[in-house]
């Protein structure tokens, strides 16, 4: 079947080469990492956690969004959902392993991840974190690569895939909720010290991931034959809209339990997120215009989906779901993690601001993505028309 990753238009291998071309800028931006190390980062003691870490957060996210998907389809024999399951868990191959190299990337030295290995700590999330992500890579590995193979050769997929499928389920939760746990397990970030960040991560995750399919879904059926179907793109709709509806909830409760109780440490982080932080006669709001841009996108995409859905308009049903991804990366993608390190446990304020070479190798790692999701789709895409034709 991977041949048919060797096939295709002269606007498909261009996609192809620009993808290579940010992946070899950015390589050659982590060969300075290499020898240099972390001091190239915008990255400090006080913020330790900068781009990578926060891009891993978010695409653990959209990589457990595919649970929308599977479980409907597998789960309660959704059918409707026959033709874009594949879609989700390819894209969650492809999220996992953006991942796992943002998280190469910052350790600064690979070598260090066998760390992990060779002295495992299972009272720490960090391995816990490492069990789940590579058990759900390979989960969809599995099951993706074995219900395509069936399809292939026009047989229905064998008995023992189906305990991995309902493995992947309560899996697919697990990523996302070990990672709300690596904030929500340290004392001294208020911002990210609350029962709901887990809650809030699904509810996030669930509408980012599924919003980003949609979007690649109305792409390959402008550019292909393939057709996900109108039932499915409408409960697409319902889920990405419900559960972005649910994001902004968990962030109004937190908005309520910090100033109604005027908590200050609750507050801090907040004020420098949304309204800039005053400390020492000094404003520190580098952030702010992103995070008000993301509550403004947001409630514009929420209300201009339920349009879209009404008027039938792929076009705005489009521009609605990139609105709604663009806003939930803001939040989650920026602000949570870049916001939990201000102020720092003794009150000091450190702004964060990414490097040229952070730039680069992050965009590099999402061309990967993109890379390894192109190919993984082209060769699903042409199995299935193939079938059809």
């Amino acid at each position: 079947m991977i041949e048919k990753a060797f096939q295709g238009s002269k606007g498909y291998w261009t996609w192809i080469a620009c993808l290579l071309a940010v992946i070899a800028i950015g390589g050659m931006f982590y060969v300075q990492q290499w020898n240099y190390g972390l001091g190239i980062t915008g990255m400090s003691r006080d913020v330790s956690w900068g781009l990578y870490i926060s891009q891993f957060t978010f695409l653990v996210g959209v990589a457990a969004g595919g649970l929308m998907l599977v479980l409907p389809y597998y789960l309660h024999n959704y059918k409707e959902f026959g033709r874009i399951t594949i879609l989700g868990e390819f894209m969650a191959i492809a999220a996992v392993v953006m991942c796992l190299m943002f998280i190469i990337a910052d350790l600064g030295q690979p070598m260090r991840a066998l760390n992990v290995l060779l002295h495992p700590t299972p009272q720490s999330m960090l391995f816990w974190d490492m069990v789940v992500l590579n058990g759900y890579l390979a989960l969809n590995l599995i099951c993706g690569w074995a219900i395509l193979h069936s399809e292939y050769k026009g047989v229905k997929y064998s008995n023992w895939v189906k305990p991995f499928i309902y493995l992947s389920i309560p899996w697919a939760i697990s990523i996302h909720t070990v990672t709300a746990f690596l904030y929500a397990g340290l004392p001294g970030r208020d911002y990210w010290l609350t029962a709901i960040l887990a809650p809030r991560f699904l509810a996030s995750a669930f509408a980012a991931g599924p919003a980003l399919l949609l979007i690649i879904a109305l792409i390959i059926e402008r550019n292909t034959l393939f057709r996900v179907g109108q039932v499915a793109k409408d409960k697409l709709v319902t889920i990405i809209s419900y559960a972005a509806i649910i994001n902004f909830f968990f962030l109004a409760c937190e908005f309520f339990s910090a100033y109604y109780s005027q908590y200050p440490s609750k507050m801090y982080t907040k004020d420098y997120l949304f309204f800039g932080l005053e400390k020492d006669g000094s404003i520190f709001n580098n952030l702010v215009p992103y995070m008000q841009a993301s509550v403004v996108i947001g409630l514009i995409g929420i209300a201009m989906i339920f349009y879209a859905r009404s008027k039938k308009s792929d076009l705005l049903l489009g521009i609605s779901c990139g609105l709604i991804f663009l806003s939930l990366w803001i939040d989650k993608g920026l602000g949570m993690v870049l916001g939990g390190f201000v102020p720092n446990p003794m009150g000091q304020v450190t702004q964060y601001y990414p490097t040229i070479p952070e730039l680069g190798i992050t965009a590099a790692v999402w061309a990967t993505g993109f890379l390894i999701l192109t190919i993984l789709y082209k060769v699903a895409i042409s199995v299935k028309l193939e079938k059809e034709l």
